[in-house]
């Protein structure tokens, strides 16, 4: 392969050709640089796959677009996508992406990319999987960039304190200090996404607000992106009210990990029963992230794995355990 700019093409190698060594590692090729010229050896598919995920990049790099391990791991991950989906799947130069005036975010996964368009074409986007999926990143993302593009004029992030709830006023400081605590990992996402001075202007000025989902009863939030994280804490009652909060020209984006509710025993989690009263409803979208959709540490991938496998061996053991046998009416 031969690229025309060489230092886009030393960018395309990374430091020390760290995205060359990334892609020999999980493809299984060769590749020798020299200059702007690459060479790939190895079996063809995997050629192939390289060829595709090292053109991507460089495109990207084309454009303005600044690379990482990221990008080009998830070029990876959606070149190698298994092949019954491969109807379903862009082309790696046609992978969603968003953009905000610090950073332009590209799918990392086919999921990913599922994920952006349906926030692109539904006003109510439900997002469930497991941590490392992206989820919550790309609603902040998302919901950002449609504050710089004049889309909408707020962006209101809300989260449940489970732990808290009306006991928020034993916390120190204002509201805000209160529930920083449990929007923590939405703050990190808007800072990575906008300038800190564009974040913390817009909390002092409203355009960006922080409101506990305590206090979202009774308002109707119009021409407003609004994000709520963790809503497998939120119970069937509050996901109703949330949900009916959606005003004109608004967007609303629901994130949460179903396995991981921290509600009492015995409470039902509202995010669960909203996917299912909800499934199918026409201007609403729902995507399933999974185990395979983890784009952190590779590590976070194989912890998840196995919490789900033995989360799987009690429900196996409890379907293979004998029906106990009753009394068969003969006195023995």
């Amino acid at each position: 392969m031969t690229f025309e700019d060489n230092r886009l093409a030393s960018d395309l190698y990374g430091q020390y050709d760290q995205n060359l060594a990334l892609i020999e590692q999980r493809l299984g090729v060769e590749t020798s640089a020299r200059g702007n010229h690459v060479t790939l050896r190895g079996a063809p598919e995997a050629c192939a796959d390289a060829a595709e995920v090292l053109d991507s990049l460089y495109q990207r790099l084309v454009r303005g677009q600044q690379i990482t391990l990221g990008d080009v791991d998830g070029a990876i991950r959606v070149a190698t996508a298994l092949p019954d989906h491969q109807d379903n799947l862009p082309g790696l130069s046609a992978l969603a992406q968003v953009s905000t005036r610090k950073r332009t975010v590209t799918a990392r996964t086919p999921r990913q990319d599922l994920y952006l368009r349906a926030l692109a074409e539904n006003d109510l986007v439900f997002a469930m999987g497991p941590a490392g999926t992206g989820k919550t990143y790309l609603a902040v993302a998302y919901a950002a960039s449609m504050i710089e593009r004049g889309q909408i004029d707020r962006l209101i992030l809300s989260r449940p304190a489970v732990e808290a709830g009306e006991r928020l006023g034993f916390l120190p400081g204002d509201m805000r200090e209160k529930v920083d605590p449990y929007l923590r990992p939405l703050y990190d996402a808007l800072y990575d996404l906008m300038p800190p001075e564009k974040v913390e202007k817009g909390m002092q000025t409203g355009v960006i607000e922080i409101a506990p989902l305590a206090f979202m009863r009774g308002r109707t939030l119009s021409h407003a992106a609004v994000i709520l994280d963790e809503a497998q804490n939120c119970t069937p009652m509050q996901m109703k009210m949330f949900l009916t909060r959606l005003g004109d020209g608004s967007k609303m984006i629901v994130t949460g990990d179903p396995s991981q509710v921290d509600l009492p025993p015995g409470q039902r989690s509202g995010l669960s029963e909203a996917t299912s009263l909800l499934k199918g409803v026409d201007g609403i979208g729902q995507i399933a992230f999974g185990e395979a959709d983890v784009v952190r540490n590779p590590l976070v991938a194989r912890i998840v794995r196995a919490y789900e496998a033995a989360e799987a061996k009690p429900a196996a053991a409890e379907d293979a355990r004998p029906a106990s046998r009753g009394h068969d009416g003969d006195g023995a």
